[in-house]
Formats: C-alpha cells, structure tokens, sequence
C-alpha cells in the first residue's frame, strides 16, 4: 500500500521534539543523512497478504503455505542469504565446565564444540537460573557483543579468546579482565531471576567475527576452504542467527528449561539476528527486538537514518551480496522489513524503539510492526485502536503497549536499560500467561 502514513509523522516527531533537546538529539547521529519526515520519499510497500501470483491471501492456511514460504524465500535470497552449513555433517559436544551459586541463583558455564571434516568451532554458553525451581522455567536467549565476562562483574565468568570489535577491556582486538562487566547494565540478571526466567547468552565473536574477512573464520570455517561465496550466501547475521537455534538446539537438553517458553532477544545488530532466527526457528516461542534499525524492524523505504547503503558500506559481510543490489534503490527490493516481522506470527513479537536514537528510525520500527498486524489477524487476532489507522501515532515516549503484538517508545538513546528489560518481562508474563 502506498504510504498514508507519512500525513501522520508530523504531529508524532513535534510531540517528540517538544520533550527532547533538538540539538542534543540531532548531534547524536551520524551526520549526512536525512533525519527530516518531511524529506521520507513517497513509497509503497511489498504487500503481505498478497502472492507473488497475484493471488489474495485470505486465510492462514494460505499464509502458512502460500505466502510465509514466499516471504522467506525471498528474505534468503536478497537480504540474509542462505546457511550452506550442513548439520548432518556436524558432530556437537557439549560439556559442563564449571558451575556455581550466585547472590541472585545458579551460574553455570557450558563448552560447546562444533565439528567437521575441516575445523573446530567452540562456542561457550553461559546459564544463569533462579535460586529455587520448582518446574522447568522460560528464559530469555540472547548474544552479546563483547564476551560472557561482561554480562557480569563476576571473576568466574569465562573471558573469551575470540577476536573482538574495540572496546573497554579491549586490546588489539582481545578481551582482558578490564572488560568484566563492562556490559552488565544491558543485562539485569537480578531481575531476570527474581522473576523467575532464566538466561542463556553467548558472544556473538565465537559464531562468526565481527568483520569483514570475507567468511573465512567462525563456523564458516566449517566448510573448508573450497567454499565459494554466491551472491545469496549466508552472510554474519545469518551465522549469528544459525547460532541461536544452535542454543535452542542446547536448551533443548537442559531440563531446567521450559522447552516451549525461550524467549529470544537482541540489541541493534543483534536485534536484526533475533528477529531472522524468530522468523527460521519456530520452536522461539517469542521473539524481542530492541533498537534493532536498518535490517532489522525499520523500514527501508523511508531512507531515515542508517539506509541499505550505508549498512552495506559499512559492515558487507553483514548481509548477501545480493542485499547491494538495492543501494540508494530501496524501492526496488521485493521485500521490506515488515515482510521479516510478519515470519514471527502467530508467536509474539515485540519491537522496543528509543526517542533518541534516530540513526534506527524509531517511527520506521513503530510503522513496521503496524504492518505486521494484518498477519495476526489472520489468526484471529484483534488488535484495539492504539493501531488504528485512522488515528494520529501518539505514543508518548516513556509508555508502552503489550498484547500479542507489543512495542514501546524508551525515552533515551540507543541502548537496553532495565526499564526495557521490565517491559520485556512484561510482555512474556502477559503472553505465557494464556499458555498455562
């Protein structure tokens, strides 16, 4: 549909900008790129209940067997790219090395090791669980950006021996005891716990480095060295991605974990990770993306913020080759971000956007999962007049909105906060609560 939204941006953005400081908030992006609604061009979106035959999709037997396939298909070939890794070729050990009680519950710290014909790949998880458990409990599945050691100032924690993007604790690209906990504010174990959730996380590093190496370390070593890069291979958010179900694959033997209540997460690039692995893996009973942007929960055509390009210019080994093909040419993709969020239905999903971090388009992430509402309701799903279209976007930053599908406006800039992580929990407490 062509865009009728753009009409209602401006009472949204003069709301916003009321409550914000306009320089501090414009001074917080990069500069060069449009952060101005008047100047989003005209678009018109891949419609979702619609076949690549032209055909209406009117029910969900038709979504799940006409058109999700379509969308996913076509998400492989233009956007992530395809996994060339053959799991029936590889042999995983998983092994317990160290465990231990902490103020808030149980650490526990598991080696896992994937292996081929041509290479080693470990990958180390770590477990935190509630004090008391009484019957397998849900939890929250999540990466992190710079190693286990700084989800917590704990000194048990393992410190990785992957490569790592710069950072505190960082030096030439290694992880040091500086580094411990460095993280931990994005990470609200206590809550988590006290909730009664339970957390598997794991560096995104030890899946498949972060930079462009034109996939020859992480799990694409795997494939040997004769592997040949295709223009809809696989690129790192695919890898990360293919990590997560790997940990699903994990929790899966852990009987502390409530099999069909793991709850996936992820924080801007990992947002985008979170989201592809909701959409490939249905055994993630929910998925959650916080500030996820360009690639991930915003949509393309508004060219607001990060665009195709810019992310294509800056990290090529994020997505396919094929994803450069829509370079300044955004309107010319067969698919937007709103196609990847409608994979998650019937499960819940839940977007969360911050005033301040433009750069990620947070209108563009509201207007995305907008769209999405016309799968769920597919399903039988109502939605009340917060998604209305025929009412101006007034989400005031600082409040929420939680249902099967669930978004909120954080006051702030990019980043997780507790008061994400209360919405979260929210959001699953509501949403499991009709599965008892």
């Amino acid at each position: 549909m062509k865009s009728s939204f753009r009409i209602k941006v401006l009472p949204y953005f003069s709301f916003v900008i009321l409550s914000i400081n306009v320089f501090h908030y414009m001074m917080a992006q990069p500069k060069g790129y449009n952060y101005d609604e008047s100047k989003v061009p005209d678009y018109q979106l891949p419609l979702l209940l619609r076949a690549d035959s032209g055909k209406k999709i009117s029910s969900r037997d038709e979504w799940k067997s006409i058109r999700r396939p379509e969308i996913l298909h076509h998400l492989e070939q233009e956007v992530y790219g395809k996994n060339e890794i053959p799991l029936e070729q590889i042999k995983v050990q998983t092994s317990l090395i160290e465990s231990g009680d902490t103020e808030y519950g149980t650490r526990k710290q598991y080696r896992i090791v994937f292996s081929s014909k041509y290479k080693e790949v470990v990958l180390n998880a770590l477990v935190y669980l509630p004090k008391t458990i009484k019957k397998p409990v849900p939890l929250f599945l999540g990466l992190n950006f710079r190693g286990n050691h700084t989800v917590s100032p704990d000194k048990e924690i393992i410190i990785t021996k992957a490569w790592v993007r710069p950072g505190k604790g960082i030096i030439n690209n290694c992880a040091t005891e500086d580094g411990r906990g460095t993280s931990s504010s994005r990470w609200d174990i206590q809550q988590i716990l006290s909730n009664d959730y339970g957390l598997v996380t794991a560096y995104y590093g030890e899946i498949d480095p972060d930079f462009d190496d034109n996939f020859k370390n992480g799990i694409y070593e795997l494939l040997g060295s004769n592997r040949k890069q295709k223009p809809d291979s696989g690129g790192s958010i695919d890898a990360w991605a293919w990590g997560l179900s790997r940990l699903v694959d994990f929790i899966h033997t852990q009987p502390a974990f409530d099999k069909n209540r793991i709850i996936v997460l992820g924080h801007s690039r990992l947002g985008k990770t979170a989201l592809w692995a909701g959409a490939k893996d249905q055994r993630i009973a929910l998925v959650i993306s916080n500030n996820s942007g360009c690639g991930g929960a915003a949509i393309s055509r508004r060219c607001f913020g990060e665009t195709i390009k810019r992310i294509n210019t800056s990290f090529p080994h994020w997505f396919c080759k094929n994803y450069s093909k829509y370079n300044d040419q955004e309107d010319k993709c067969i698919v937007d971000q709103h196609s990847l969020l409608s994979l998650i239905a019937p499960r819940p999903l839940y977007v969360a956007s911050a005033s301040e971090d433009l750069w990620a388009d947070p209108y563009g992430e509201y207007l995305s999962i907008k769209e999405t509402i016309k799968v769920y309701q597919l399903y039988g799903y109502k939605f009340d007049k917060y998604w209305s279209e025929d009412i101006e976007h007034k989400v005031n930053p600082g409040t929420s909105y939680t249902g099967k599908i669930g978004y909120h406006l954080r006051k702030g800039k990019h980043d997780v906060t507790s008061w994400d992580w209360e919405k979260f929990i929210q959001f699953a407490e509501y949403n499991f609560s009709k599965l008892n």
